[in-house]
């Protein structure tokens, strides 16, 4: 079914009406003849004659193309006559000159009208001023342009800042390894000078725990993320070098870590805790010639670090007492700090630790974390 306009009622003239709503519409509005060579313009309202600043004797017999002018679109220009030649309707925005010769975006609507046989025998066309349309979305452009240097600059900044910033961590970091390393060697030196007994093993000890600080520090200058710290690393590196220090035939040491990363404020706890552990395990629980094994793992579970470090050895309650040992009760102290829980048990025959530690029991707002705070 076509759908068709109620007619008027009454004594109303349809074409007296329409004539007077078109002509105080403040719509531009113009009309031109599709029967007449060049479609001229036979009809135009107030709005329209007012947009271009046109007289209606400037615009009467001519074609809408007075509006054209060096900015107009060809491409659009060709469209319209393209449309007005299938009869169809238009929609477009181009831009439009006026008589002064300011331009404007003038968007446009194209209507064929058609007579009782369905021949197009005008073309009506209703228009707008885009202009403001056009220039804030031109200003809106230039602000995303504007806004995107700034940010581009800012980021760049901040990468430079971030850039020096790691580069200052790791020149720290790899100076604090090598004041480590040359501590450790001042107190390995002593201690070849000094006699046996308590003093040289405390000596040792100390050199090997400042030499696993330095493994620290050294893995931090080497890494490409300052903030983090990958534990089986540290955990890989520390195991090779004690395997390397052991009887393999005698003594077997295994080791199952897990990959992950911890806040670098974590790292010096995490490492001085499992030097403890492993160094006491391979040098108190196989005395003599007693052979045996070492197991250490380290898992992920629940945003903890869980790690169990057990022997098949004498065991705690068979060692000889030791009233200058530091070792048990440095794993004790770095297990508070981390916010963990510890666990020693025996096995029969040996040792089990168990060692739960969050991982985000140091925050990197923290700083690093200090044992020696809590051995004062």
């Amino acid at each position: 079914m076509i759908a068709r306009a109620r007619p008027l009622e009454g004594t109303i003239d349809p074409g007296v009406t329409f004539a007077a709503a078109f002509e105080g519409s403040p719509t531009p509005m113009v009309l031109v003849d599709a029967r007449r060579s060049d479609h001229p313009i036979v009809w135009a309202n107030v709005a329209f004659l007012t947009l271009t600043g046109y007289d209606w004797d400037d615009v009467a017999g001519r074609n809408c193309r007075l509006l054209q002018g060096p900015m107009t679109d060809p491409e659009t220009v060709a469209r319209i006559s393209a449309a007005i030649a299938a009869g169809a309707c238009f929609e477009a925005e181009l831009v439009n000159y006026r008589k002064d010769g300011s331009w404007f975006w003038n968007g446009l609507t194209l209507s064929p009208v058609r007579d009782a046989n369905g021949v197009v025998t005008h073309y009506y066309s209703a228009q707008a001023d885009m202009t403001g349309k056009h220039k804030l979305e031109a200003a809106m452009t230039h602000a995303n342009a504007d806004l995107g240097r700034r940010v581009a600059e800012q980021t760049a900044d901040l990468r430079a800042a971030l850039e020096q910033k790691t580069a200052l961590l790791h020149e720290v970091d790899h100076r604090v390894k090598n004041n480590l390393q040359v501590i450790s060697s001042l107190m390995l030196l002593k201690a070849r000078r000094t006699p046996e007994g308590e003093a040289r093993n405390a000596l040792n000890g100390m050199a090997d725990r400042i030499g696993a600080l330095s493994t620290v520090h050294r893995m931090l200058y080497s890494a490409g993320d300052v903030t983090r710290f990958d534990f089986r690393e540290f955990a890989d590196d520390f195991v090779g070098d004690l395997v390397a220090g052991i009887d393999g035939e005698r003594m077997a040491v295994n080791a199952s870590i897990d990959s992950m990363a911890v806040s670098a404020a974590m790292a010096a706890p995490l490492a001085l805790m499992l030097h403890e552990l492993a160094t006491n395990a391979v040098r108190h629980a196989f005395p003599g010639d007693r052979p045996g094994r070492v197991s250490i793992k380290a898992r992920r579970c629940d945003g903890a670090l869980r790690m169990v470090v057990e022997d098949d050895g004498i065991g705690l309650s068979a060692g000889p007492p030791n009233p200058s040992g530091f070792g048990r009760s440095l794993v004790e102290m770095v297990v508070r700090q981390l916010r963990g829980t510890l666990t020693w048990s025996e096995t029969a025959p040996g040792t089990r630790v168990e060692i739960s530690v969050p991982l985000d029991a140091v925050s990197l707002s923290d700083g690093p974390a200090d044992p020696a705070d809590k051995a004062s």
